[in-house]
């Protein structure tokens, strides 16, 4: 909705108004924080999103100072955000913290973050010995390109578009790959986990341990990010040019991996699987909000896998002996492993995983249990080729139908009763590692869905 000259007036009126009632009643400094927004559109989903960045920047750094807010107030009219804050403290020192923030950041740009003492005084950004600002379109100090009108209102609109989306394009993949490496470490740390590393032991393996694992996860913390802006900068193209993009990245962390655990495979199945995932992410995401639906994800997923996924099995069933173990499964069974499973848009993780998560929760199961709980769920409804691969088709399916009947008995089995099962396994030397990595996908799109 765009304002008039009237409308910004009385706004401005109330808001003097507004600020003459909290001093007053508290008789402490203020923060009166607004957004500088060029032309007649003061209020949006960005803008307004924008405005809630800078309170959460503002919170924190009065929290980190122990400046106690006694009393907080947001309005979102159409003529523009508004936030006060009344805070005990120097209202000098307070002018001195928002100007920091002000200048923290491209984002603070388009802060107004005004101090008024409880005298009624403005505080001027000299009293913070803050540099002057500058112009958000070309970047010259002072005041001197918007009393000259230097620049259109279509300039400065584009400028402030600019500095918003760059701002939250940047926030939104460091706090995706924030909790898809979360997703990779919390799922090697649950503990009992039936013939996986964990933190009681390593399970089926004897050439890794779950210091392997962080080892690795911390060095696929780049490639996590890299595939969420790998998303968010091939939105315009195809789907299957992102997954093209993604597979090359792909291809660079699986050697960062390795360069990290001296040559031991312990996330090539997850670099695929999450990579996919986060780039899914970055497809769907726009600045007024990221897409934290998983079923929408997951789509983005099968869209941008599927037809590169058909070509792989058209190259399984034509490759001559000796085959890999996939491909003999593939051409045997029709068993399509973790491609087929993100080809397909993640049902496991859609139908089983998240399901079987969010009730082990809802049931007071702590993060951990909930998780191992989580696991077993999928290891009885997914066909893991990594079982299958170690034992054989006989005995995975053994083990598959021997944790249906175990969540038959005991819906939500305690720990004591899973570490029985850790032990059967790694006698058996089977090794679900396909369930682990929908486990870490399940664990990062609940935590991801949680951020609305």
């Amino acid at each position: 909705m765009e304002v008039t000259l009237p409308q910004m007036l009385f706004a401005r009126e109330h808001r003097v108004q507004r600020q003459q009632v909290l001093l007053q009643e508290y008789s402490s400094p203020l923060v009166s924080f607004t957004l500088n927004i060029p032309g007649p559109v003061k209020n949006s989903p960005l803008i307004r999103r924008g405005f809630q960045a800078g309170c959460r920047m503002l919170e924190a750094a009065l929290s980190q100072a122990r400046l106690e807010i006694l009393q907080r107030e947001l309005e979102y009219p159409h003529t523009g955000c508004e936030g006060y804050y009344v805070i005990a403290g120097d209202a000098a020192a307070i002018k001195l913290l928002c100007a920091s923030i002000e200048d923290s950041c491209p984002l603070g740009r388009l802060f107004d973050m005004d101090v008024v003492t409880p005298q009624g005084e403005q505080l001027r950004r000299d009293v913070a010995e803050a540099d002057q600002r500058r112009c958000i379109v070309c970047g010259a100090p002072g005041r001197g390109c918007a009393s000259r009108r230097v620049h259109t209102v279509e300039q400065l609109q584009q400028a402030t578009r600019r500095i918003l989306t760059e701002h939250f394009a940047g926030a939104d993949a460091d706090a995706a790959a924030a909790l898809a490496l979360r997703g990779l470490l919390d799922e090697v740390c649950t503990t009992p986990k039936p013939g996986l590393v964990d933190r009681a032991n390593s399970g089926s393996h004897r050439d890794m341990d779950i210091f392997t694992f962080t080892a690795s996860a911390a060095a696929l913390a780049p490639y996590l990010r890299r595939c969420v802006e790998i998303g968010q900068q091939t939105q315009q193209l195809s789907p299957e040019q992102t997954f093209h993009a993604l597979r090359k990245a792909g291809i660079q962390a699986e050697q960062a991996m390795f360069a990290a655990t001296g040559g031991i495979n312990t996330h090539k199945g997850a670099i695929f699987t999450m990579g996919t995932v986060c780039g899914a992410l970055g497809r769907l995401w726009t600045p007024e909000a990221p897409c934290r639906e998983p079923a929408a994800i997951a789509r983005a997923c099968g869209e941008m896998a599927a037809q590169a996924m058909e070509a792989d099995f058209a190259a399984m069933a034509a490759a001559p002996a000796p085959m890999t173990v996939g491909q003999q499964l593939y051409r045997e069974y029709g068993m399509k492993g973790i491609r087929g499973e993100v080809a397909d848009g993640l049902p496991s993780v859609l139908r089983v995983g998240l399901p079987a998560l969010e009730r082990a929760l809802a049931a007071g199961k702590s993060r951990n249990d909930a998780a191992a709980v989580t696991l077993l769920y999928l290891i009885a409804q997914v066909d893991d080729t990594n079982m299958i691969a170690r034992g054989g088709m006989a005995l995975a399916a053994e083990a598959r139908e021997q944790v249906r009947r175990l969540l038959e008995r005991e819906p939500l089995p305690e720990p004591e009763e899973i570490a029985r099962l850790d032990q059967e396994f790694i006698h058996r030397r089977l090794s679900p590692g396909g369930c682990a990595d929908l486990l870490a996908v399940t664990l990062f799109l609940h935590d991801w869905s949680q951020l609305r």
